[in-house]
């Protein structure tokens, strides 16, 4: 991997961290990727649900070398720096874990993502003690590579539905950021209250909030709670199949009047023709 080629992406990524808030959307493929630098977006995430249900996958189904191969087409996409969803490295092992991190690093993402959801219903979250070794172990095979990538560092206590979300986000947030995460991320917290504490728990390091369905808050209430970061996971790819599946059910009827609100051809050739911002 050449090092200087993604030097100045990883660099532009931890800046962005650092004041401000900014939206971070989620492409699935290539052309979502384009589109979105050429609509002037500074950093893209991957979305695991995204990504899965394009190549006729339930989410999380996807194989590490499919999750790479997708990072590595991201990020050849467009020169903006992408921020890998990771879900829990792919492995239980720690040592494939660390494995799987430095290949994910040599894709050439700026920053990458380690939850500790296992996607087992009997035990749907790794416990404490196992998910912070396991963040420091990203840290460390990091920290091994001499790239300049950030951790992002997911407590999925929200997605599980644990009995109290709010207070084991905060105390395993907290173990995650000592054991190296650089951005710490509760998917699932909606309530202002709950991110406003996530975020003052965590201070001085970011946080991420996720949003991927309408909201009765803007980015700037965001920011104003402190949050730096907002990403909206397969939301946009769950509106790319909204409206192919309300098309192809008219089709399916023997109508036509689903491709309304289609864009046209020539902004869609225009779009790919574009440079990226």
């Amino acid at each position: 991997m050449n090092r200087d080629r993604f030097a100045a992406r990883r660099a532009a990524f931890r800046q962005l961290h650092e004041s401000g808030c900014f939206m971070l959307p989620n492409p699935w493929d290539a052309g979502s990727a384009h589109a979105l630098a050429v609509l002037g977006f500074k950093a893209l995430a991957t979305t695991s649900s995204g990504f899965a249900w394009s190549h006729a996958k339930p989410d999380h189904a996807p194989e590490v070398d499919e999750v790479l191969a997708h990072c590595r087409d991201l990020v050849e996409a467009t020169p903006l720096p992408v921020n890998a969803d990771f879900e829990d490295g792919h492995a239980r092992d720690i040592d494939a874990l660390k494995k799987n991190v430095r290949r994910c690093i040599e894709t050439g993402v700026a920053g990458l993502s380690i939850e500790d959801a296992t996607g087992d219903a009997t035990q749907p979250l790794y416990a404490f003690d196992e998910a912070v070794a396991r963040m420091r172990a990203a840290r460390a095979a990091i920290d091994a590579s001499g790239e300049d990538v950030m951790l992002i560092g997911r407590a999925e206590c929200f997605l599980v539905g644990h009995a109290d979300a709010p207070a084991e986000s905060i105390r395993r947030l907290r173990a995650y950021a000592q054991a190296g995460a650089d951005c710490l991320y509760a998917p699932g917290v909606r309530e202002p209250e709950q991110i406003k504490a996530i975020v003052d728990a965590v201070a001085p390091k970011p946080v991420n909030v996720l949003v991927g369905r309408p909201a009765p808050y803007a980015l700037a209430d965001l920011a104003q709670l402190g949050v730096r970061r907002v990403s909206v996971g397969g939301a946009l790819a769950g509106a790319a199949w909204g409206g192919f599946l309300h098309a192809a059910r008219a089709l399916a009827k023997g109508r036509f009047d689903g491709f309304a609100g289609n864009a046209t051809h020539d902004e869609l050739n225009a779009l790919a023709s574009s440079g990226a911002a």
